[in-house]
């Protein structure tokens, strides 16, 4: 790709931009959020036009216009974001849009062999014949990759595969890579972890504010190098101190005997005014699924729960908000935004009648007065309060999701995967904001798939597997080898 340019309404999202990627390589892409990533290679896949740039494939100009075309010459896809039908079963999604007929009807036979055939390619289990929506989150991340080898994709682009993986997971995932990759495979990798970039990337190239900063081998890319080039400054990369829990501090969130099977099954546990309680626990292990309850997205079938010492019903999601809970969910887009509203909107959107006048009708000058006000505070990147949320990088899409909460002045924070996709700046950020609450005396839940992040970021941890919480560990005993043995069973 050369010269590649690309502007929306109020932005340069990219800015003479060139890179290059060999067959048989992996190469890391990452940058900040915003800083052009996802939109390169939406234009590489045919999702997006250029406004300028050219782009060759074996040595070859092409022109790329629609998506069909960038498959036509091998380029495919995975999108952070799944694309898939959840009615439809693992077979159906791979060979969706690339169907074998018997006349007018769809060759279930042969579907079915191509499918396997791809899957057997790359050592993956999958049951075929269940509806995606009833697969987990990795066993999606797999079709994906499935669906798009299925079409003997050459150039692979995977926007953050990994981030909602567990460590086993995403073991998994680079072997993967790696049988691709012997294959003679290109891959593009974005990531925002930096610890996995030794271990699957030959070379990186960073870029920040549209731009192409650096390109180097990955052993000769220090961690701290690369932050440095994606943020134009030295960041500290560590956690930052958490306050110390009072001891007389009241109980701002109490849990008994949660239940909503076979997801949520008996759990207990209480939160103090400024504490932080990490949930940690493989993908499945029900996390999710008890925020949910609690927040009142799911209905328990059974338990209390007490906010502030007050027992509170939560019914629906308009409950929890009453009650004071706040619930960051972990899908942003589909159920944290409403992506075809502004940012105005959106963060006025769970308290909008807190903006109705007298008669009857919003007051816009006063939701805007109180959007400026957390987009200056959060940092928040977009042209004005009018932008569409959709046209937002991801960290600025999760800061409106915080901006919407924080508006409300919730006493009890629900953080579901509160930094998937976040660039190393919004999660530093994103962590001085939850340290903040927590001083000011908010009791806070964050599940977190990121072992690092749970035990540099919790006073407490609760291990959960089978919907239930099974070992608790203060902060000085956890270590993670011991959360990992008590979440996979070995301890």
């Amino acid at each position: 790709m050369r010269g590649i340019g690309k502007s929306f309404p109020g932005v340069r999202a990219l800015d003479d931009v060139s890179l290059q990627l060999y067959a048989g390589e992996v190469l890391a892409l990452v940058g900040e959020n915003g800083a052009g990533k996802s939109t390169l290679m939406k234009i590489l896949a045919g999702a997006q036009p250029a406004d300028a740039g050219r782009i060759f494939v074996d040595g070859s100009a092409v022109r790329i216009d629609t998506p069909g075309a960038a498959e036509r010459l091998g380029i495919g896809m995975i999108y952070q974001e799944f694309n898939l039908v959840p009615a439809l079963n693992a077979v159906e999604n791979i060979v969706l849009g690339n169907e074998p007929h018997r006349g007018i009807f769809l060759d279930e036979r042969v579907a079915r062999e191509r499918a396997s055939a791809v899957l057997v390619e790359l050592g993956i289990a999958l049951p075929l014949d269940v509806e995606t929506a009833r697969l987990s989150v990795a066993q999606q991340q797999m079709i994906e990759i499935a669906k798009v080898l299925s079409k003997r994709a050459r150039i692979v682009v995977m926007d953050e595969p990994s981030a909602a993986l567990s460590e086993r997971e995403t073991d998994r995932l680079f072997d993967i890579i790696a049988r691709l990759r012997a294959r003679g495979v290109g891959i593009v990798y974005i990531s925002h972890r930096m610890e996995e970039l030794p271990r699957v990337a030959d070379r990186i190239t960073v870029l920040r504010d549209g731009h192409a900063i650096e390109t180097r081998v990955a052993k000769d890319f220090p961690a701290d190098d690369i932050i440095r080039a994606m943020v134009g400054r030295r960041l500290d990369a560590h956690f930052p101190e958490l306050p110390p829990v009072a001891a007389g501090a009241p109980v701002a969130l109490s849990v008994r005997n949660l239940a909503r099977p076979p997801a949520v099954n008996g759990v207990s546990f209480e939160v103090r005014s400024g504490e932080i309680v990490g949930f940690s626990g493989l993908v499945g292990a029900g996390r999710t699924e008890i925020l949910r309850a609690i927040a009142g997205a799911d209905v328990p079938l059974h338990g209390e729960v007490d906010v502030g010492g007050h027992r509170v019903r939560v019914l629906q999601p308009s409950d929890g908000i009453a009650a004071g809970i706040a619930f960051i969910t972990e899908d942003r887009k589909s159920q944290g935004l409403v992506l075809g509203m502004t940012v105005r909107e959106n963060v006025t959107l769970a308290h909008v009648g807190e903006f109705v006048g007298r008669d009857l009708l919003v007051n816009r000058a006063k939701e805007t007065q109180a959007t400026n006000h957390y987009i200056a505070e959060l940092r928040i990147r977009t042209p004005s309060p009018e932008q569409l949320v959709r046209n937002l990088s991801g960290g600025n899409q999760q800061k409106v999701v915080l901006a919407k909460w924080l508006l409300g002045h919730a006493r009890v924070f629900l953080f579901d995967e509160p930094t998937r996709g976040i660039d190393v700046g919004s999660k530093a950020e994103i962590y001085n904001l939850m340290v903040s609450l927590a001083r000011n005396g908010a009791g806070i839940v964050m599940v977190s798939s990121d072992l690092p992040e749970i035990l540099g970021m919790s006073h407490r941890i609760c291990v959960v597997r089978g919907g239930a919480i099974v070992r608790e560990f203060l902060r000085g005993e956890a270590t993670p080898d011991a959360v990992i043995a008590v979440a996979t069973g070995a301890a």
